[in-house]
């Protein structure tokens, strides 16, 4: 049975989603935050809030950073540290141009010697232990062949590899031939990310790569909260549950989501727009109608029938 990674999707995947779904849902393993950054030469306090130990009481979480270059890692490998963490994941495949054309996220692959520097700062810190997460290149789609010999030499717990360049953010097919080459190069246990939507594709996964460490999903898990649960049901008892379904659950953990932000968030404008991103992923799951009556809805009234019609 393959360990289920839950991505990290900024504006997704904060600390009241990871805590609802952990405690309520279940069957992932490990909970990637979104990752923390430098912005301007200082840490953002958004981020710094969503890994707060407080904010993720006995919730996996694997904290993760994004830098250019050593000294951001530094600089972020001393204030998770300071947190109480002892991992730290390396996001080197972060897609988005206000990132990659930064040198951050994947737009790191194409620059050998900016990598090497986050390694050496990963070889200074043996009292901590990392991952990274990554893509194939930036636009090229053999800049791991180059990145991949100095994450070799270095000791990683891990590498996530979702097999598509940058430039693709998440269009096009992902590049299952790629993902076996780097597989068969790479001396870290690899998990695999890209595309998985269903049940059945993670024992694909597992039976097409018998070594294989684990798999990360994010959009999949968004659209289907329980695909993990469900994956880990059938592996231990040879089918999912059937005293649950999949819309009873989505509809319970919205109002656990609302609920909080009932408390936290005055406007119900803001409140609205807050909620409305749960349901982004969500239309094949729904149906498009009921999909685009929620997305439709202007106020809160609305929204709440939109909701109601879907139990």
């Amino acid at each position: 049975m393959l360990k289920v990674y839950f991505a990290p999707l900024q504006g997704y995947t904060e600390d009241l989603y990871r805590r609802l779904h952990h405690q309520h849902i279940g069957g992932v393993d490990f909970y990637c935050t979104p990752f923390i950054r430098l912005e301007h030469g200082e840490l953002r306090s958004k981020d710094l809030r969503d890994i707060r130990p407080e904010f993720n009481e006995g919730v996996p979480v694997l904290p993760q950073a994004i830098a250019k270059d050593g000294m951001e890692l530094e600089r972020l490998t001393q204030t998770i540290a300071s947190f109480g963490y002892s991992h730290i994941d390396i996001n080197m495949g972060c897609p988005f141009p206000l990132q990659a054309k930064h040198g951050r996220g994947c737009g790191i692959l194409a620059h050998p010697e900016k990598v090497q520097e986050l390694m050496t700062v990963v070889k200074v810190h043996p009292e901590l232990t990392y991952s990274v997460k990554m893509r194939l290149g930036y636009e090229n789609p053999d800049d791991w062949k180059t990145i991949l010999p100095l994450l070799n030499d270095t000791p990683l717990t891990h590498i996530t590899l979702h097999p598509r360049v940058g430039s693709q953010q998440y269009k096009g097919n992902v590049d299952r031939d790629a993902f076996r080459a780097f597989k068969e190069q790479c001396k870290h246990p690899i998990i695999y990310n890209g595309d998985i939507h269903t049940v059945d594709e993670i024992i694909q996964l597992e039976q097409e790569y018998p070594d294989l460490a684990g798999v990360m999903i994010g959009r999949g898990l968004l659209a289907h909260p329980t695909l993990a649960l469900e994956y880990k049901q059938v592996c231990l008892e040879g089918k999912a549950k059937a005293d649950r379904t999949l819309l009873h659950d989505i509809v319970y953990l919205h109002s656990l989501m609302l609920e909080h932000y009932e408390r936290t968030i005055p406007g119900e404008a803001q409140r609205l727009n807050k909620l409305k991103t749960y349901w982004d992923y969500m239309e094949e799951t729904l149906g498009r109608k009921a999909w685009k009556k929620i997305e439709k809805a202007g106020n809160m009234k609305n929204y709440l029938a939109a909701i109601k019609e879907l139990r």
